[in-house]
């Protein structure tokens, strides 16, 4: 097997490949491992040869992918190579990045670290190489057809160096007579053919002395016309741009450039700086600013690392806690999932309200929820969202492994909660949780912004202002579509990371905690900031005015037992709980009895249990149950008599239409639900019951989703390979190679004798061998019994022809066994699919 030899431009020049073909059949297999790695859509199908790879390696889309991966001086790289001729020299590109050596650069040009490009040059070329995007030896260097039509710049389309067509494109379709014209105006003897007088007038421009003489002759708003259109765009607006003018004829500064091709009609109504000229003015730069290096992005302030540490661990502790609280709410109260997916308004405001956060703010929260696979539509007939299976294992993890959860899938996500509300393509907003909110850019520009946080020092806190910069070179042309703002989604997403890692814990006041480094560095971020979080306490302090103060953050059953038979009135470094009736009824409707609640608060309350709090259970216990709703249209039935004719003549409950069916019951014209809210909000505390006359307990953790898995990102491309797919690939790329290569010769007389021969061998690397099948049964028996190799021509059940080189072993039963060198092992062949056989010349 062949591999590529690494050393000096020398040496690849000795034997510079003909195609990019030829190049790749050179290289060794971990170079084509590592192409195959970084363009994944080659794998699909795995190319038979080493010719098909090279054609789907000149695919535009193909081309387009790759491109869109490259940092911005490998762009620029390319972008020079596009702007020069084909087959142009490694010292060619540099002159035109960093400028010819002593040539005066244009006073427009930024200044350009010349060591930095020569440094950096070989690094670019290599990874353009190892792509495929660019193919020969460092004096003769190609970029693949659809990476130049790509980036070539044009009129239409200058293209990031603002540069326009050369003179050779911009004068097509011009007369001869006209050009002759030009050459006359620029001072140039006639030439016999317009392919020669357009080679005289770009060599002109090309010429740096001549060019700066007959410039010296421009009058000077003539040079000030073509420093406008200099750095780009090159294009101007002028009538009649196609009319004939000559030298002599020429009056007005821009006349004056038209009679000499200084300017040529790119249009009916539009002229054009050609390519050579704008490269002489620019001072032989293709470029005006030249990035060999990423910006180094400065801190903006520096905190104290103890300080982002604390803070960072305790926001990371709410995060848990206000994940874990949306959850328990939609436990209890599923909100209905919208027609289109996603969540309605109105439940969004309601989420926004028991979290006491910001509607955006709490798309964030259902969105980290949903992509930690804790939250899922329920797939009912009338669905609604509710907690996973997941979430009640995720509930015995520890505060810190459950962090690590919801960052882990923060991070690789797709979904964009800072999407919500925007308007989508019909002007509609998006709704939380809905279906239009992934972007497969997220993943790549969070990691991203906390890489480049990793790079500060501890504290280093850094803005959208100066990460940008970074970010933009990585991937210049990775911004996502421009918004009616003016801001791309690469600037927007940046902005919503930043916000959504302070929300996380991720940063403590804008600088990278000692755990977000660990994740990013692969290591255990749930044991570096476990020792960083609040301990959770196992008691409340109970006060007579009928609440519990949490002095800090409370075990995880104790805080929810605590939520279940009271309200949170205040949320901060100490949390506050309000007993109402409303809340100790929700706790004996959940199967909590008075006693249940007196020895619980007992047990956990550091200070004596308040007598009016016990006298507020024991009330709300004595009242709880008397009146009881059943379902019949509805029903409501008391032992007292008394106490339903007291509701009967309530006004407040005329919309329930009751009717007195017996003098211990009453019949409603609403259904049981309806029934038990309007009598609690008249001050009642009824309990609903079965139809066996059983009190139904309502638990809060009743309503779970089927197992669901968290959504997978959208992918962003052909998923990366593994080794062993890369492995397997390369040899059957390798493996079709030979079979398509291989020098043949013909052994038996057919169709095949007829095909022109070229001495001894012939090699015909696209037509399959075709011979009489008594032809082919001899020469493959002849094979076997002289171990020769064979070249074979084979159409497959499906249809599908190859050629492939065998080693046949046994004919026999209509079938030929053989060792394929295609696939690498033993196969059958059935005879009758064998198109031609013809041996291989391995002596060739």
């Amino acid at each position: 097997m062949t591999t590529q030899q690494s050393g000096p431009s020398r040496a690849r020049a000795a034997a510079a490949p003909r195609t990019l073909a030829e190049e790749l059949r050179a290289s060794s297999d971990e170079a084509l491992s590592g192409l195959l790695r970084a363009r994944p859509d080659l794998l699909n199908p795995v190319p038979g040869d080493l010719t098909q790879l090279s054609a789907r390696l000149s695919s535009r889309a193909s081309a387009l992918r790759a491109l869109e991966r490259l940092d911005r001086f490998t762009l620029q790289v390319a972008e020079a190579l596009a702007a020069a001729p084909d087959a142009t020299g490694d010292t060619v590109v540099r002159n035109l990045l960093a400028g010819p050596a002593r040539v005066k650069p244009h006073p427009g040009a930024d200044p350009v670290d010349r060591a930095a490009v020569t440094a950096a040059l070989p690094g670019a070329l290599e990874t353009l190489r190892a792509r495929a995007l660019l193919w020969g030896p460092d004096s003769a260097l190609r970029l693949v057809l659809a990476v130049r039509e790509a980036l070539a710049p044009s009129a239409a389309n200058p293209g990031r160096t603002g540069l326009g067509p050369t003179v050779s494109e911009a004068t097509v379709g011009m007369s001869p007579a006209r050009l002759q014209e030009l050459l006359a105006g620029a001072g140039l003897p006639a030439t016999p053919d317009p392919v020669t007088a357009v080679a005289a007038l770009a060599g002109l421009f090309a010429d740096r002395k001549r060019c700066a003489a007959l410039l010296e002759q421009a009058p000077p708003p003539a040079l000030a016309l073509l420093d406008r259109l200099v750095w780009g765009p090159p294009t101007g607006t002028l009538p009649d741009a196609a009319r004939p003018v000559t030298a002599e004829q020429a009056h007005t500064p821009l006349e004056w450039l038209l009679a000499r091709g200084m300017l040529l009609p790119s249009g009916p109504g539009s002229v054009v700086l050609p390519r050579e000229l704008a490269l002489h003015l620019r001072g032989g730069r293709s470029h005006r600013a030249v990035e060999p290096a990423p910006p180094v992005v400065e801190s903006a302030a520096d905190r104290d690392p103890a300080t982002v540490e604390a803070t960072a661990a305790g926001q990371a502790y709410t995060a848990v806690r206000t994940v874990e609280e949306l959850l328990e709410g939609w436990g209890l109260q599923p909100p209905p999932t919208l027609r289109a997916g996603g969540l309605g308004v109105r439940d969004l405001k309601r989420t926004a309200l028991a979290l006491d956060c910001s509607e955006q703010v709490a798309a964030f929260w259902l969105e980290l929820a949903y992509g930690a696979g804790l939250l899922a539509p329920d797939g009912e007939a009338d669905e609604h969202w509710a907690p996973t299976p997941a979430y009640d294992g995720w509930l015995q993890d520890s505060v810190a492994e459950r962090w690590e959860v919801l960052v882990r899938g923060w991070i690789a996500a797709t979904r964009v909660a800072g999407l919500t509300g925007s308007p989508d393509a019909k002007g509609r907003p998006r709704a939380a949780l809905g279906p239009e909110l992934d972007r497969t850019l997220a993943p790549s520009v969070r990691r991203a912004v906390l890489e480049l946080l990793a790079e500060l020092p501890p504290g280093g806190t850094a803005g959208a202002e100066r990460l940008l910069p970074a970010l933009r070179w990585q991937r210049p042309l990775r911004g996502g579509a421009t918004g009616p703002d003016g801001r791309d989604l690469r600037e927007h997403l940046t902005d919503w990371t930043l916000q959504e890692a302070e929300l996380l814990g991720i940063t403590g006041r804008g600088a990278l905690c000692a755990a977000a480094r660990a994740l990013l560095a692969d290591g255990d971020p749930a044991a570096v900031l476990d020792p960083l979080l609040p301990k959770p306490l196992d008691h409340v302090i109970l006060q007579p005015d009928l609440t519990a103060i949490a002095p800090g953050p409370l075990l995880t059953p104790l805080s929810q037992a605590l939520a279940l038979c009271a309200d949170i009135e205040s949320k901060g470094g100490a949390t506050v709980y309000r007993f109402t009736a409303e809340s100790v009824r929700r706790a004996l409707d959940a199967g909590r009895t008075a006693s249940d609640l007196h020895a619980f608060l007992a047990q956990h309350s550091r200070t004596p249990v308040p007598q009016p709090l016990d006298y507020l259970i024991d009330d709300v216990a004595r009242r709880h149950g008397v009146l009881r709703v059943g379902a019949a249209s509805s029903y409501l039935r008391c032992d007292d008599p008394q106490l339903l004719n007291e509701v009967l003549a309530d006004r407040r409950a005329a919309e329930l239409r009751l009717r007195l069916l017996a003098p211990t019951v009453l019949a409603a014209q609403a259904p049981p639900d309806t029934l038990l809210a309007v009598l609690r909000g008249m001050g009642y505390a009824p309990a609903a019951e079965s139809a066996e006359g059983d009190v139904l307990i309502t638990r809060p953790d009743s309503r779970r989703t089927p197992p669901r898995s968290a959504p997978v990102p959208v992918p962003d491309g052909p998923p990366r390979p593994d080794d062993a797919l890369l492995g397997a690939a390369v040899k059957a790329i390798r493996a079709g190679d030979r079979a398509a290569t291989a020098v043949r010769r013909e052994t038996v007389a057919g169709p095949a004798a007829l095909l022109p021969q070229s001495g001894p061998a012939r090699t015909d690397l696209r037509q399959l061998p075709r011979t009489a099948a008594a032809d082919t049964l001899a020469a493959l028996q002849t094979a076997v019994l002289l171990g020769e190799r064979m070249w074979i021509g084979y159409i497959n059940a499906e249809g599908i022809a190859s050629q492939r080189v065998v080693d046949p072993v046994k004919v026999e039963g209509g079938f030929v066994t053989a060792y394929d060198h295609h696939a690498d092992e033993v196969r059958t062949f059935a005879l009758h699919r064998i198109t031609g056989v013809a041996e291989v010349d391995d002596q060739a």
